[in-house]
């Protein structure tokens, strides 16, 4: 599983994957599989959550380039 894939399709196998070790029934060498592949997928999700934060806390200035955003509280 690579950053290739969408979020949303990251967190669906994730799911899936919870859903079997969750049932006990896995052989242990299949659940360590199952566990890797797991570890995986959270980090791809993680890595794009935090590549939308960064994303999130800048803005485009007038030249349309990326600028940090500040917000400006009244007095």
């Amino acid at each position: 599983m690579t950053n290739e894939v969408t979020f949303e399709e990251a967190m669906i196998e994730l799911e899936k994957i919870v859903e079997k070790l969750e049932t006990g029934d896995v052989p242990l060498e299949k659940a360590i599989n199952y566990y890797q592949e797991g570890m995986k997928l959270s980090k791809v999700c993680n890595d794009k959550l935090m590549n939308v934060q960064e994303k999130m806390t800048q803005i485009m200035n007038e030249h349309g380039e990326l600028a940090p955003f500040e917000i400006q509280e009244d007095e």
